[in-house]
């Protein structure tokens, strides 16, 4: 190989280094600032989110925190260019007893309110927060009732009930405190959530620090159980009508 030759393939080589350096950069940039994706592994967000779906979270929402860097180095406390979640967001947020699960759930509590569940009824601040049965579902063989709840602000959502009084449908009396937020799944009888404590392996209260973001929209979404890579699979696997859903 003459000279110009060696030259000309050690130029080619490092453009190459240096386009796959850029796109890592840019890719960071992106995952870190702005959105970042997640799957959803478990049925506790039923039937809003279901095993097998793929979704975007802006990470700019609600400012940023330590929390919105890889692997959470403690840089620094709080939030930079915060903005307060609304109640019925959808939000993905480290688990408070260890730092490092994520956890996807919706806002019912803000700092402040009073959150309470009685026969499976949600109240916040005393009052019983309105709702309407639906349609039923059946999921893996196991018939649930659905209601259309409506949030104080307005917000709808369907949530699934299993049996009327369960393991979580009879509550104490929660106050959020400050910068702190109570949050429940879609899938009440199925959701490990604010209304069991860190103790007992729930979650409790989640610190505003704890937020990582908003959930927006879903990508993708495989059924249950198939493999997200078998793409020669996906006429059969994809369940199309969930693809581009705005949450």
């Amino acid at each position: 190989m003459s000279v110009a030759s060696e030259k000309q393939a050690s130029g080619g080589l490092g453009e190459t280094v240096k386009i796959i350096i850029q796109a890592l950069v840019l890719a960071l940039v992106v995952r870190t600032l702005l959105f970042q994706p997640f799957n959803i592994p478990s049925g506790s967000m039923e039937n809003t989110l279901e095993i097998g779906d793929y979704l975007f979270v802006s990470k700019y929402a609600y400012g940023y925190s330590r929390f919105s860097l890889p692997f959470g180095p403690h840089l620094f406390d709080g939030r930079v260019w915060s903005a307060p979640p609304k109640r019925g967001d959808i939000v993905v947020f480290k688990l408070p007893r260890d730092d490092s699960t994520d956890y996807i759930k919706r806002v019912i509590g803000l700092p402040g309110d009073k959150i309470q569940v009685q026969h499976s009824i949600l109240y916040i601040n005393g009052t019983a927060v309105p709702r309407k049965e639906a349609e039923s579902v059946s999921l893996d063989g196991v018939q649930y009732t659905q209601y259309e709840e409506t949030l104080p602000n307005g917000v709808s959502f369907k949530v699934l009930d299993r049996e009327p009084d369960g393991m979580e449908d009879n509550t104490q009396v929660f106050e959020v405190p400050p910068d702190h937020y109570f949050m429940m799944g879609d899938n009440r009888d199925n959701s490990t959530d604010s209304r069991v404590p860190p103790t007992a392996g729930g979650v409790g209260y989640v610190p505003f620090e704890n937020l990582v973001g908003r959930a927006e929209i879903i990508f993708f979404s495989v059924k249950e159980g198939e493999p997200v890579l078998a793409f020669w699979q996906w006429p059969w696997t994809v369940r199309w009508d969930r693809l581009l859903k705005i949450l």
